[in-house]
């Protein structure tokens, strides 16, 4: 569905009640443009369509149900078909598995993931702001921009999925679009923020619309002039090895990993390689790597909204001897000396902060930390 779908088709029978719920005598006159309605109006950020259930709505990190009758296999696929194209039904009927991206006019960007749960079609959309927030709105830290001063390298996001990832690179990316004066291209799988021309020429390329894959893609950038990149996810020993050669030859790199700390990152990045190669590969992240930001997303305790837990690190000298070293399990401690001066911070130490502001309680920070009993000893909570 394009950009330019028409907003009438939001009118039907079924009605959206002030609680924030679809009620309707039957799911054959639902329109998923209701549900996109709906999603938006509930400060949603995911919608689930699955048979055999009501629609659900994750809203400030828990799952809600629509109050409509459970949907049949017959529904999800009417529903989700609504927004295909031939061209993506066919590809969908085809691999069983769809990515996509799409916006609709006067309401919202989204971004979708259409698969099979026993036989039946099943969805996952995702809501894309359609005004990129900034570090203020965010409440990023000041040491995310001192990252961005660097004129090459490597840059990190990591986290599990829905832990913000994406909305914190959208917010770099805008800052350097702003600031800087060059070419940002970015690698999609899809495109989700769409940004403009600001201070920099900005290309964002679409994997499997505007290139077939994100090695493709990888092999002819160089050729295109870039000062700056993002690359939506380093999945692979591929597309990790040409984001390392990238960032080497003079370029800003950005991605994302799927991993739970800064460490952990680490580690991911030189156990993708096979023995042979990780020393290479250790020796030249320890030249390129210039900051890992490892974030997840809390529900407050006490009050609608959640809250961006970060670990922070960026590569002091000392640190980038203990990668080449093969000595990863000091760098947490490394992370915590100094940090008046560097900005660093751990993940129990952000943990930390949010429970003795009151945001969270200590229980769900414990359930969130990589290590919960040096957290505990942090806010003086005695083991049982």
């Amino acid at each position: 569905m394009s950009d330019e779908s028409n907003s009438n088709s939001m009118k039907s029978s079924t009605k959206i009640t002030q609680t924030g719920t679809a009620q309707s005598n039957g799911n054959d006159s639902l329109k998923i443009q209701q549900l996109f309605k709906l999603m938006v109006d509930s400060n949603a950020s995911d919608l689930h369509v699955t048979s055999g259930t009501s629609p659900g709505l994750r809203v400030h990190g828990e799952v809600i149900k629509v109050k409509t009758a459970p949907l049949t296999g017959e529904d999800t696929k009417r529903l989700i078909y609504q927004i295909l194209s031939e061209e993506q039904k066919n590809e969908f009927e085809k691999k069983l598995e769809l990515d996509f991206s799409f916006g609709i006019k006067g309401l919202a960007r989204f971004r979708a993931n259409v698969f099979n749960s026993k036989g039946a079609v099943a969805a996952v959309f995702r809501i894309i702001p359609s005004i990129i927030p900034d570090f203020k709105s965010l409440n990023l830290p000041n040491v995310l921009l001192k990252m961005c001063d660097a004129s090459n390298g490597l840059i990190l996001v990591t986290g599990p999925t829905g832990s913000g990832k994406s909305t914190t690179l959208a917010a770099l990316i805008d800052y350097l679009n702003q600031n800087e004066s060059g070419h940002i291209i970015t690698l999609e799988d899809p495109v989700e923020f769409v940004h403009s021309h600001k201070n920099c020429l900005v290309n964002q390329r679409e994997i499997g619309t505007d290139s077939l894959t994100f090695s493709s893609a990888l092999k002819s950038l160089l050729r295109q002039d870039p000062d700056i990149v993002l690359v939506g996810e380093l999945r692979d020993m591929e597309t990790i090895e040409a984001a390392l050669t990238i960032a080497e030859t003079g370029h800003l790199v950005f991605g994302t990993l799927h991993t739970n700390s800064c460490v952990q990152s680490i580690n991911r990045v030189i156990n993708v390689f096979p023995a042979h190669q990780q020393i290479q590969v250790r020796t030249l992240l320890s030249f390129v790597l210039q900051g890992i930001v490892s974030q997840q997303l809390i529900a407050k305790s006490f009050e609608k909204g959640r809250v961006a837990a970060m670990e922070i690190m960026l590569p002091t000298i000392g640190i980038r001897n203990l990668i080449r070293e093969d000595k990863l399990h000091q760098v947490y401690s490394q992370m915590q000396i100094g940090q008046e001066k560097t900005g660093m911070i751990t993940m129990n130490q952000s943990l930390r902060k949010f429970v003795e502001a009151g945001t969270i309680t200590p229980e769900v920070a414990m359930s969130y930390s990589n290590a919960p009993d040096e957290l505990m000893a942090q806010l003086g909570i005695k083991g049982k």
